[in-house]
């Protein structure tokens, strides 16, 4: 039970903390010993992560919803929500389409203890070291108070946002962290970069659970539903926890924590991973 109460804290946190999620959960059990919980638990934190971000934003999903579904059929809208939703789904694509062309690559990649866990460290680093660079731009643009919020986006900033998305699929990367990182260089500002980024989360989040239920039917086991509950549950209550501290807050503290956070944390991945190379 305690591990899975620490893997639904880790899911719910680092899924929208610039700190890599896939790199956290599988780090317990390269470290510690942590037993495989297996598919089925996977779908359940992150049926808790969605759970939580689609509560918090509910009131914002459903303008975006409901103006997006009225621009369909011609009706009076609100563009600039109709817009903003367009452009959640066109910064999906990439890493949608990215990740199904790369899933065995990613499998062969996470079957190699060693390589996995050096991937993750230089990831961690260099990544971090790019949110660095793009928070200080931002903190100027916020001095200067030019930076731009979500709905001012453009297609071309989209798609680059989008592109960079696709990057969170190297392990350790984050896909919360390039996301926010691409749009603070385009020049959002550090709380629209975070909104941003956590409603593109929505789509992906949905689609990573729908391919692990496919695989998941595919290769049945048997279902601790106990487990799978407990698993939901406080990933959903620790991921709403800290998507509204992370927005309440960032803009006071920005990223550097998370920065040097992430570069400790590559270091003590380097060391650990050269020696499982040597052993």
């Amino acid at each position: 039970m305690l591990e899975t109460i620490i893997l639904g804290i880790i899911q719910g946190i680092t899924e929208f903390l610039p700190i890599s999620s896939s790199g956290h959960l599988i780090l317990p059990e390269i470290l510690f010993g942590f037993r495989d919980e297996g598919l089925s638990f996977m779908v359940a934190v992150h049926v808790g992560s969605l759970l939580a971000v689609i509560i918090y934003f509910f009131k914002d999903i459903s303008l975006l919803v409901k103006h997006w579904c009225l621009s369909l059929v011609k009706k009076p809208h609100d563009k600039t929500q109709s817009t903003l939703a367009w452009w959640v789904i066109i910064a999906t694509i990439p890493a949608g389409l990215a990740g199904l062309l790369l899933k065995d690559i990613i499998e062969i990649i996470q079957g190699n203890e060693a390589v996995m866990i050096l991937i993750i460290s230089a990831s961690m680093g260099f990544f971090g070291l790019l949110l660095w660079w793009a928070d200080i731009k931002a903190k100027k643009n916020a001095q200067l108070e030019i930076g731009q919020d979500e709905y001012q986006l453009t297609f071309k900033q989209t798609m680059i946002i989008g592109f960079a998305q696709a990057l969170a699929l190297i392990p350790g990367t984050s896909r919360s962290g390039i996301t926010m990182t691409a749009a603070l260089a385009l020049g959002l500002t550090r709380k629209a970069a975070s909104r941003f980024s956590f409603l593109l989360s929505i789509p992906l989040i949905v689609a990573a659970g729908l391919l692990l239920s496919k695989d998941l039917i595919e290769e049945p086991s048997n279902i601790n539903w106990d487990s799978l509950l407990l698993g939901t549950l406080v990933s959903a209550v620790s991921a709403y926890l800290c998507i509204h501290l992370f927005l309440k807050w960032i803009e006071k503290i920005g990223f550097l924590p998370f920065v040097i956070y992430r570069l400790i944390l590559s270091v003590i991945l380097l060391v650990f991973g050269l020696q499982v190379l040597n052993a």
